[in-house]
């Protein structure tokens, strides 16, 4: 039986933003009414364009941000109900550059050391080892330990980060591009390491990401989300082999290749993005998308299980209300 070890319910995050001096705030839903379940052991990609509310989510889900309504339950228990120690405990961040995300003043032991101290670890007398053994885990080389990260490569950093995330050994991890500041002959390194700790640690992580190609190499289920909705959610294989949703087409398309002979792919989106302060109404993807049909524009389009256990908010596949099945 598979174990749930994250999940979001109906989460909802509303941020008030200013349009002007002495005009009224008005409503930005930078998550609005995702529902998403991570099971035990799993690598689930968050894949979007930039603004889609990605990084919003991972700070709820780390427990940096409340929901505005809903509910995030880490092994069963509702987050809300938990202590801030006890969520740090249980997921830990790994960010995107990894120079910014470390103390230049503090050395490299101490940097991984500091999640000890902080979640009150009881036994420091183990703390000099622990962090030696996790070093050497990541694959940092303990001369460094008393180092500080300005003498590091920018590989070296991330191994820091990631050292300095799983140091308490927590369940889940959470990764926000955690190669795109790498050079690309760092960043299979840093992935290949991920994927050696997921099995060795039995991790679950949360990889957010606009690179495809690690996605695919990664990732054992896709979630694609587009201004502040999961419109669907699949395994990795099927995602890429046949997309549902004209979105995931329409990203999957966007991918670069190298052959010079062919020319920048058109994702038929159009050059502008909605305003996520004034969204479409039905399907907010309507005004972009190749597919659309009539009630598109006005009717919001429900969560579709398919038969492999995916997910796809689309009319194509809405059979219930007369939708043609694609």
């Amino acid at each position: 039986m598979t174990e749930l070890v994250l999940e979001a319910r109906d989460i909802v995050r509303t941020f008030r933003v200013s349009t002007g001096f002495m005009k009224p705030k008005i409503p930005l839903h930078a998550v609005n009414g995702v529902d998403l379940a991570i099971e035990r052991g799993e690598v689930v990609a968050l894949v979007g364009e930039s603004g889609c509310g990605k990084t919003t989510l991972a700070k709820m889900l780390l427990g940096l941000l409340a929901p505005s309504k809903g509910s995030i339950l880490l092994g069963g228990k509702d987050i809300a109900t938990l202590g801030r120690l006890s969520v740090a405990r249980m997921v830990q961040p790994i960010f995107q550059d990894p120079y910014s995300s470390l103390n230049p003043r503090k050395s490299i032991g101490s940097i991984i050391t500091l999640p000890l101290k902080v979640q009150g670890d009881p036994e420091p007398e183990t703390w000099r080892r622990r962090v030696e053994e996790m070093m050497e885990l990541v694959g940092l080389p303990r001369r460094v330990y008393n180092n500080y990260p300005n003498q590091l490569s920018g590989g070296q950093r991330q191994r820091v980060a990631i050292a300095r995330a799983l140091v308490n050994r927590p369940e889940i991890v959470i990764c926000d591009e955690p190669t795109s500041a790498l050079d690309v002959s760092v960043q299979s390194q840093i992935l290949n390491l991920l994927q050696d700790l997921r099995n060795e640690l039995g991790l679950t992580y949360l990889l957010i990401s606009h690179n495809l190609a690690v996605v695919e190499h990664l990732a054992t289920r896709v979630a694609v989300m587009y201004l502040g909705r999961l419109v669907e959610q699949s395994d990795t294989d099927t995602l890429f082999a046949t997309p549902r949703h004209p979105y995931s087409e329409a990203l999957l398309g966007s991918v670069l290749t190298p052959d010079p002979r062919l020319s920048v792919p058109d994702t038929h989106l159009g050059a502008a993005y909605p305003n996520p302060l004034d969204l479409p109404t039905g399907c907010t993807f309507h005004p972009r998308c190749q597919r659309a049909m009539p009630h598109c524009s006005t009717i919001a389009p429900r969560a579709i299980e398919m038969a492999d256990g995916g997910r796809v908010e689309c009319h194509l596949y809405d059979q219930d209300e007369g939708r043609r099945k694609a």
